[in-house]
């Protein structure tokens, strides 16, 4: 159920064998993700549990369970920002509904993530899904 954007992340992963390249293609994606706007750095959209600084401001089009997410997001750490450059071809484009259905760990686990970051770094990527999922019921239950 991934989107194409996210599709193409997995397709490139294949291709790199070694952990250390596909390490800088996710910062890469980071660097190639626009700034964070300094007005949206604030602690309202700042995202606990993660060891370094992130944000994530949800733009939502529409309302309820067909509303369209997305969201821009940034991180002082290049490592974090690209994760947020993954977590953003994962959802950025489906309805909120969508983003209720995906199967985040699932689909990170076929890029092998899981199997390559640090425990701190695990839990900031649960940390930014669990906002993102909170974000979309949150729309859900506006109806």
């Amino acid at each position: 159920m991934a989107s194409a954007a996210f599709e193409e992340i997995a397709e490139t992963f294949e291709f790199l064998d070694d952990w250390e390249d596909r390490y800088r293609h996710v910062i890469a994606l980071g660097k190639e993700m626009p700034p964070l706007e300094a007005a949206f750095k604030v602690p309202a959209l700042k995202v606990d549990g993660c060891a370094s600084q992130v944000w994530l401001r949800p733009m939502i089009a529409g309302q309820g369970a067909e509303a369209v997410f997305d969201f821009a997001g940034e991180s002082d750490a290049m490592i974090v920002r690209g994760l947020i450059a993954v977590l953003h071809a994962l959802y950025s484009g489906v309805t909120v509904a969508q983003v209720m259905a995906i199967d985040a760990p699932a689909e990170l686990g076929r890029l092998g993530l899981d199997a390559h970051l640090s425990s701190q770094r695990s839990n900031g990527v649960r940390a930014m899904v669990e906002r993102i999922r909170d974000t979309a019921a949150a729309e859900m239950a506006r109806g």
